[in-house]
């Protein structure tokens, strides 16, 4: 078997236990930076509607987010942290 069978199996029993009561599950966090949208959709070279489209969010919420108005949270900061790694992430992973 390989490693990553191998870790996926342990998350797996460790998941069952926790469920069942027996044990503490493994919590892992990850600190993800405050993101710099405005610069970030500019790597990528889309119109803010083209932009806030292929991340899945309103236009408004996207304005929000690049006047500071508003700040992204969850899964929204997770994927700007991914897109400012590597601006065509989206579109080279949901390239049909």
């Amino acid at each position: 078997m390989s490693d990553a069978f191998r870790s996926i199996e342990r998350g797996l029993k460790e998941a069952i236990a926790h469920a069942r009561g027996k044990g503490p599950a493994t919590i892992h966090e990850i600190e993800v930076p405050e993101p710099d949208v405005r610069a970030i959709r500019a790597r990528t070279g889309l119109s803010q509607a083209a932009f806030a489209r292929s991340i899945g969010v309103a236009k408004g919420t996207l304005l929000n987010w690049e006047q500071r108005r508003r700040r992204p949270e969850g899964p929204a900061r997770v994927l700007l942290a991914l897109i400012d790694k590597d601006p065509q992430i989206v579109q080279k992973t949901l390239q049909g």
